[in-house]
């Protein structure tokens, strides 16, 4: 059985700024607010007319990605696509890739898990090539958030989060079986779902019925909801379990960590989860602070920052460990 490793990385942000103080003029927030809540100083959202969407923003990641990876587009032979906020409702955003970057006719999955999505778009991408089926696997995370944000204040425990972005990686084959993709690790738990929800559309709550009978399309229901606390509290709690599995899995402690990429959900609960596992600033790599939370783009924009800053080097054990709506939550062990 083969391993997966990765050999290209990309990442794309929309040019427009957003800071906090340019929030507060939309909604009662302020700086200071946001700040002490998430960690979050600015966020990118793409502006209206700029071209910027879900599968064009793949696209541009996709592109640096691939040219990383010494490959040929044609030499790609999947693609899995993360997202909560696809360009349609149907198809999905991986057959937009296929298409923009005039890829042979390979198959094109699409991952809906939200914040997990590309910690699992990546376990499904390694064991598509750990059983041979596949060699190189295009994966992206890609969001385009601040289309449907509720900005006002109504809205501000939620629209101050979220950010625009995507990442991508290439993945290949690995014939040592000590390098690359050591392991993934997935977990649901749907009893939380409506703690942090879009309910509409959606085909068997709202949707159909909304358009049929002209119902407002500012009612709340249009808009993400967030439990807050609730979510922060589980989060912490999912967040380590995961990451220790993935450890004990490999026989490794947490000491053995050299870089721990976690979801870019909230600056406190990744200060939690270093403090509790006892890991340097120099073991955490964190971006929030300037990119928000881009959901299933998070992870492969800070893994391409991180890369980039040559902050992660060959032989290094690498974490990435995310956790999200659904509830979901996972992780993924790395030898570099």
């Amino acid at each position: 059985m083969y391993n997966s490793k990765i050999i290209g990385l990309g990442k794309y942000v929309p040019d427009n700024v957003v800071t906090n103080n340019d929030l507060s003029k939309m909604m009662d927030t302020s700086d200071e607010w946001i700040q002490e809540r998430t960690g979050i100083k600015e966020r990118r959202w793409a502006k209206m007319g700029d071209g910027d969407t879900t599968a064009t923003m793949g696209v541009k990641a996709a592109k640096i990605a691939i040219e990383r990876s010494g490959l040929d587009k044609d030499d790609i032979d999947f693609i899995v696509f993360a997202t909560l906020s696809p360009d349609m409702y149907f198809p999905g955003p991986g057959v937009q890739v296929q298409h923009a970057l005039d890829i042979k006719t390979v198959g094109a999955l699409d991952v809906r898990n939200q914040c997990s999505g590309f910690v699992y778009a990546m376990s499904v991408a390694d064991n598509f090539i750990k059983t041979g089926m596949y060699k190189n696997i295009l994966v992206i995370g890609s969001e385009l958030h601040s289309h449907g944000l509720d900005k006002t204040t109504r809205g501000r425990g939620v629209s101050v989060i979220f950010g625009d972005g995507a990442g991508a990686v290439v993945l290949t084959r690995e014939e040592d079986n000590t390098k690359g993709v050591l392991s993934t690790h997935l977990h649901s738990q749907g009893e939380h779902a409506e703690e942090l929800v879009l309910i509409a559309p959606g085909m068997g709550k709202r949707w159909v019925n909304d358009i049929l009978e002209d119902n407002d399309p500012n009612d709340e229901s249009y808009f993400p909801h967030m439990n807050g606390q609730f979510v922060f509290k589980n989060a912490v709690v999912r967040f380590s379990e995961v990451i220790m599995e993935g450890l004990t899995k490999n026989n490794l402690q947490p000491d053995a960590i050299d870089i721990l990429i976690p979801h870019q959900a909230n600056l406190r609960i990744s200060q939690f989860v270093q403090n509790k596992f006892k890991l340097s600033d120099d073991q955490v790599f964190n971006n929030i602070q300037k990119y928000g939370n881009t959901t299933a783009a998070s992870i492969p924009i800070a893994m391409t920052e991180a890369w980039e800053e040559g902050k992660i080097k060959e032989g290094d054990t690498v974490v990435l460990a995310a956790f999200g709506s659904g509830f979901t939550w996972g992780s993924v062990i790395i030898k570099w």
